[in-house]
């Protein structure tokens, strides 16, 4: 059963699927509209996630090995995966339970406070079900306690990371009809705020001009695969030729680096493609789960739902985060910290950084937040990696600064005051939802 349980929140497009399912069916759609927007909403999450997926490769098996050793970099590699399926292996039973529970508390917290976000990036939830669980039963909690706290803590994080994210979200989309469902709310939130100390959003990223000559640089994924076809180039150049013919399976290095940096941007076209296709059946379906069962749910999607907003934004957030994370791993053995290298999630949050801080500061924003953006995704592993080690976790840490952050935090709370600072916490986040219940509306003036 519970094998079951987690093999079925382990499936986000089965989930998404039944949502989209449960939405026509509460607008009364006939059984035809039903199937087709359900199978439709299925399969678009795939070929997203597919998508993703030839991008994390690409980088996690070609591009960062050839990376470390062109540029001489040792020091741990920022996963979730691996952390996930160490922790699995030992706790297996409660990260099914806190994930399938939390989801139900995300649902029920959306329903009676004002902040509606229903997380829907299963991935996601499943690695915060792993990080609560470890660190909760490391502090000492067992059992029952463990899953209903975990649950608990594992529901409120769910609707918390959308809703700090959502004010610049909301700029971006022009409306309040999706949500960030990814776990670097911090870094969204504080890049996007950054951009607009710094920046001037009247000059915008998609706004820079190309000239005619250089007219096929417009198509923002062409100019997207060009120029991580130039980065792999680059670095299998630079790369010891033992590592690389090994990692090309003894094709000729050069032209594998430049078919890896195509896959790339092939994947990123499969992203958009999928998003489109998810959000055009999920999106219309939400309006019977708001009406029926949560009165003005907001569905929180995974990252690259927000990529077609602003492509010039994609790509130039994405350099500028790899600049500053190649920068503060540099600088890391000069502050006594372990190095952390590149992970994926350098593309697919400072992509996301890229569109949110370009709305909200422009060019000069989003090259400058997103710079921060890299130097954080590199410091926060960096500061949670000593704490990964103390649980078992050798040599390993997440990747995403949310987990960073709630792991650091759980850790010192737990240790510096036991059972009563992780219950303190949950009394404050609690309070922390429900008071916009109280806040009355202002009422709009007659003038």
């Amino acid at each position: 059963m519970m094998n079951f349980i987690y093999s079925f929140f382990n499936q986000p497009s089965i989930i998404i699927g039944l949502i989209t399912m449960i939405g026509l069916i509460a607008l009364r759609k006939p059984i035809s509209d039903i199937l087709s927007g359900t199978f439709k909403t299925i399969l678009g999450f795939i070929i997203l996630s597919s998508g993703g997926g030839i991008i994390s490769d690409t980088l996690v098996e070609y591009f960062i090995p050839a990376f470390e050793n062109a540029f001489h970099m040792q020091g741990v590699m920022p996963t979730n995966e691996a952390v996930i399926g160490a922790a699995q292996s030992m706790f297996g039973t409660e990260m099914a339970l806190i994930m399938g529970l939390g989801f139900l508390i995300n649902i029920l917290l959306a329903r009676l406070s004002k902040l509606k976000y229903i997380f829907l990036t299963g991935h996601m939830v499943l690695f915060m079900s792993g990080l609560i669980a470890v660190v909760l039963a490391t502090l000492g909690f067992e059992g029952a306690e463990l899953v209903i706290i975990g649950s608990l803590l594992n529901g409120i994080i769910m609707i918390i990371s959308p809703a700090i994210t959502q004010p610049y979200m909301r700029k971006v989309t022009g409306s309040n009809d999706i949500a960030m469902g990814h776990y670097n709310g911090f870094n969204y939130m504080f890049c996007a705020w950054i951009s607009k100390l710094v920046g001037n959003k009247e000059k915008s990223t998609e706004d820079v001009k190309v000239s005619d000559k250089w007219n096929f640089f417009r198509e923002s994924t062409l100019t997207l695969s060009i120029v991580m076809t130039i980065i792999f180039v680059i670095t299998y150049i630079f790369a010891d030729p033992a590592v690389t013919t090994e990692l090309s399976g003894g094709d000729n290095v050069i032209m594998f680096a430049v078919i890896q940096g195509l896959t790339f941007g092939a994947g990123f076209i499969i992203v958009l493609y999928g998003v489109r296709m998810m959000l055009g059946e999920i999106v219309p379906a939400f309006k019977g789960i708001s009406e029926k069962i949560v009165p003005d749910a907001i569905p929180a999607f995974d990252v690259p739902v927000i990529y077609p907003y602003a492509p010039n934004a994609v790509l130039i957030g994405f350099i500028a985060s790899t600049i500053g994370s190649l920068v503060m791993m540099f600088l890391c053995p000069a502050l006594g910290l372990p190095v952390i290298l590149l992970g994926d999630g350098v593309f697919f949050v400072g992509a996301g950084v890229g569109v949110l801080a370009n709305k909200t500061g422009g060019l000069r924003g989003t090259i400058i937040s997103s710079f921060v953006n890299g130097v954080l995704l590199t410091l926060l592993p960096a500061l949670m990696l000593p704490m990964m080690s103390s649980l078992g976790f050798s040599g390993s840490t997440f990747g995403d600064c949310d987990f960073a952050i709630i792991g650091i935090v759980l850790g010192f709370l737990g240790n510096t005051f036991g059972r009563m600072g992780i219950y303190g916490l949950l009394a404050i986040l609690l309070v922390i939802i429900f008071i916009p219940s109280f806040i009355p509306k202002k009422e709009k003036s007659s003038n």
